[in-house]
């Protein structure tokens, strides 16, 4: 038997790579008699950039940037097929995990970080920049990054507003002194989730209070995205409500409207770059998961990617997570022949995630035992 072990991270615990390893141990001192393939996967999020990076045989470029609160920081880019292509971790430089859980402070956290890599990778000769978006700590619609290329953002007065919570007083966006190569550029933005920019499922409402937003911040920034919006509606007829808006405080909406990204799913576009298809048709097992999987999983993230690849040439899958629904959905069943939760008893959620490696070699090893007692 050729097991292929592909799962996402298990997030604030392990990495994918780290999630893969403790499986395959698993599976090795289970004895069962098999080969193994590990492909830790990613949709988008923190991550995502340094496996496509590995995966393809790229190089990274460190440079220097600023963080969300304006520090100056060391970031890296990659860069694959001859250095045409970027792959820009969104994460790197304006993600939530550079602050302390007091600094967050998404009013004033700004993604312009990601646009100084951007110009870093296009001073590197890229042609195509692929962005990952997940792990960020703003809600700024992109304005961040799109300052850094050249565009200008103005209040009545023109003068120029630098963060997400001064939005509200935007009159213009001005756009003629935006770098030429960006006109040139292919723009690919992986988007981890489907929300749109606005709304009760948008970026705000769902994803700035995990961002450090109160709910009258949530307020305020929304009003900022509304506006931002009407500007770029009513001054260059630039849509920003779209699917996938939502993603990562908005940028997506942003960088679609004004750089004319393309936004895909993650998992779909990583799978394709990574050319996955070619190792789960030499599996005859599948093992996948990350930390939760449930109705979330359903809406594009990377076990449900893995899933469907499987089932489309006929091979079973097992999935693993921190937690898993009593009455998992139909749906789900289709594509998960099993679904495991790897805890191993009542626990508090800081205690089982400081054990999730044990648990995962743990049911790894009951799974090898369990296809053991099987094919004897």
């Amino acid at each position: 038997m050729h097991i292929l072990i592909a799962p996402n991270a298990f997030k604030n615990s392990l990495s994918a790579g780290e999630v893969a390893s403790a499986i395959e141990t698993g599976l090795i001192n289970s004895k069962l008699e098999c080969t193994t393939e590990c492909f830790p996967i990613a949709d988008g999020g923190d991550g995502t950039g340094d496996l496509i990076v590995s995966k393809c045989a790229g190089e990274m470029m460190e440079v220097q940037v600023h963080d969300p609160l304006g520090r100056k920081i060391k970031a890296s880019f990659g860069l694959v097929e001859n250095g045409h292509t970027a792959i820009i971790e969104m994460a790197n430089a304006s993600g939530i995990r550079l602050l302390k859980p007091d600094e967050l402070n998404p009013l004033e956290a700004s993604s312009y970080g990601t646009g100084e890599l951007i110009m870093a990778a296009l001073d590197a000769g890229a042609k195509k920049i692929i962005l990952t978006l997940g792990g960020s700590a703003t809600v700024d619609g992109g304005m961040g990054i799109l300052r850094a290329l050249g565009v200008q953002f103005l209040d009545s007065q023109n003068d120029p507003l630098t963060t997400a919570e001064t939005l509200v007083d935007l009159a213009h966006i001005e756009i003629n002194d935006v770098d030429q190569r960006i006109t040139d550029c292919e723009f690919v933005l992986l988007c981890d989730v489907d929300n749109p920019l606005l709304g009760e499922e948008g970026a705000v409402a769902v994803f700035g209070p995990q961002k450090g937003a109160s709910p009258d911040e949530v307020l305020m920034l929304e009003e900022s995205l509304a506006r931002l919006r009407a500007v770029a509606l009513k001054e260059h007829g630039l849509e920003m409500d779209v699917p996938h808006g939502g993603a990562a405080g908005g940028i997506s909406a942003g960088l679609h409207a004004f750089l004319g990204a393309s936004l895909v799913n993650g998992i779909d576009e990583f799978i394709r770059i990574t050319a996955f298809d070619e190792s789960i048709k030499r599996a005859g097992l599948v093992i996948t998961g990350e930390g939760s999987l449930d109705e979330q999983t359903l809406r594009g993230k990377g076990p449900m990617g893995v899933a469907v690849r499987a089932k489309a040439v006929g091979i079973p899958v097992i999935g693993l997570a921190g937690k898993v629904p009593v009455n998992i959905p139909v749906e789900m069943k289709q594509y998960f022949q099993v679904l495991l939760p790897i805890g191993n008893g009542p626990t508090d959620i800081e205690s089982a995630m400081k054990q999730t490696r044990e648990n995962l070699i743990r049911v790894g090893e009951q799974i090898g035992r369990l296809l053991a007692m099987g094919r004897g």
